[in-house]
């Protein structure tokens, strides 16, 4: 049983560590004092500086179109952002000591305070209100002051609905252990404030998402022609983490019910995080990108499964299979066009 509390102080005293030991919360080539694990110490990426985006009148933006893609972390060319895995051992969350993967880097920083975790639906409506948590309106915070290990309230909110699942609680009430106890064998009882009496059961099992359950990556963005600079750009609103949501049927067997949206994050203040973490170059060591680089240059490839429009419909309510993937060259090539035709004369 992966027990909720003690992970949060390993988390605790491996984030203590990290301070101590890594620039920014990467890992760099300098494992301690006088070593460097290379011919030179990589300080590059994780001491650069954020390119700011340009700033966009909106009397410059004469076109633009909302458009919804999803990054599949199968396909080669994305396999950057999948790798390396971690893992979650005894309670002990273990990370690669070279790079990150994009979900570990995530994680890490929410865990820190440094990304705010939107809701993908209505947290007080528990799922049932619509699914609209792409437009960041439920932005899940601590109290001022206070973080995900030191608000208690925090830390179990995160916990159960985004960061990890919980499972079914013990049926068994656990069994007074104490030798002195008036009550030793008996089951466990507890009372309440207002004096009334319950048993004590097992904890829930804690089943963290590792970066082995992430499947995909969902952006939202805006492409637009900027006239003043007479460039046709794309900014990312925000992305999303998503896992296959498994559920288990009455005989205890697992079944897989679909995709499932963790949480939002806004893609500005992702870009403060992702700049300073390598992303592994397979054709040279010696020019590894940050993950902004990666999303700045577009080295991934995504497929578009939205895009704005009168039913405010996505694509697989109108389009299935292969079908659905021409509808997302389409896209692309409209908005490809937009751009080839402004100066074609």
């Amino acid at each position: 049983m992966k027990n909720v509390l003690i992970a949060c102080l390993v988390l605790v005293g491996l984030s203590a560590n990290a301070q101590n030991e890594e620039i920014n919360g990467g890992p760099v080539n300098v494992p301690s004092d006088g070593i460097i694990d290379g011919v030179f110490i990589q300080e590059h990426i994780p001491t650069k500086r954020m390119i700011p985006y340009e700033h966009v009148r909106e009397a410059d933006a004469i076109w633009s179109r909302r458009v919804w893609e999803s990054i599949d972390l199968r396909e080669k060319i994305n396999h950057n952002l999948y790798y390396p895995l971690d893992d979650m051992q005894g309670g002990i969350w273990t990370r690669n000591a070279t790079r990150w993967s994009l979900w570990t880097v995530i994680r890490t920083h929410v865990l820190n305070g440094d990304l705010t975790v939107f809701s993908p639906y209505n947290p007080i409506l528990f799922g049932s209100g619509a699914s609209d948590g792409d437009q960041l309106k439920y932005p899940i915070k601590p109290q001022p002051g206070l973080n995900f290990f030191t608000d208690s309230i925090y830390r179990k909110e995160l916990t159960n609905f985004y960061l990890a699942k919980l499972g079914k609680p013990g049926t068994t009430p656990l069994i007074n252990e104490d030798p002195n106890s008036d009550d030793f064998g008996e089951p466990l009882i507890i009372i309440d404030e207002n004096g009334f009496e319950s048993y004590v059961y097992d904890a829930p099992d804690t089943t963290w998402t590792m970066s082995k359950d992430i499947v995909q990556y969902r952006l939202k963005e805006d492409w637009f022609f900027d006239k003043e600079r007479s460039v046709l750009d794309v900014r990312i609103i925000a992305m999303a983490p998503v896992r296959y949501s498994i559920i288990k049927d009455p005989n205890g067997r697992t079944q897989n019910n679909g995709l499932e949206e963790m949480f939002w994050l806004y893609f500005p203040h992702c870009r403060f995080v992702f700049n300073n973490y390598f992303v592994y170059n397979a054709k040279n060591d010696a020019q590894w990108m940050s993950f902004d680089d990666v999303f700045w240059k577009r080295r991934f490839n995504a497929v578009a499964y939205k895009q704005s429009n009168t039913f405010d419909r996505d694509i697989e309510t109108y389009r299935s299979g292969v079908d659905a993937l021409y509808e997302s060259d389409r896209i692309k090539n409209e908005i490809r066009n937009i751009e080839h035709d402004v100066w074609s004369f």
